[in-house]
């Protein structure tokens, strides 16, 4: 039997306050408020149910650079500054709430991950990266992400 490929639409995923590749204001790391960044989703299939979100330091070791977990948000265009949508997942702090960069050195690369789904998920609040994964990987009609930077102030005086 010969494997299917899917091809996945491609989501436009963007934010008002940082481009692509660029730096994330001081504002939503953990060195200033902490908040989420407002982003911007576009071009996400008419039969949307619902958004996962994830935003992961990809550079981070063993795998524990989850900043930010959440699925079940109605699919809009807009996801707004200092928000909750949708139900928190468990990041790699142990905790289930927006959890802004922080590199130790250097500059580090953030992605914002969105997937738009078919259906509403049925996972309990706090469910890990891995129980998100398996319940949403047969359900994914589109994907796309966003790119930030950031390295820490304290870090930049140095040079």
């Amino acid at each position: 039997m010969e494997a299917v490929s899917v091809e996945l639409r491609k989501l436009d995923v963007s934010s008002p306050v940082f481009e692509h590749r660029g730096f994330i204001p001081f504002h939503h790391t953990i060195d200033g408020e902490n908040v989420n960044p407002a982003l911007e989703v576009r071009f996400f299939p008419a039969d949307t149910k619902s958004l996962v979100l994830m935003m992961e330091d990809e550079e981070a070791p063993d795998y524990n650079g989850l900043h930010w977990i959440c699925w079940n948000i109605p699919p809009i265009h807009k996801i707004q500054e200092d928000t909750r949508l949708g139900i928190n997942g468990m990041n790699s702090f142990e905790n289930n709430i927006y959890h802004g960069p922080c590199p130790e050195e250097g500059t580090r690369r953030y992605m914002f991950k969105i997937y738009a789904l078919d259906t509403m998920l049925k996972l309990k609040a706090a469910a890990t990266r891995a129980e998100l994964e398996l319940a949403m990987c047969a359900h994914i009609l589109a994907y796309g992400e966003l790119m930030g930077l950031y390295r820490r102030l304290s870090q930049q005086l140095m040079f």
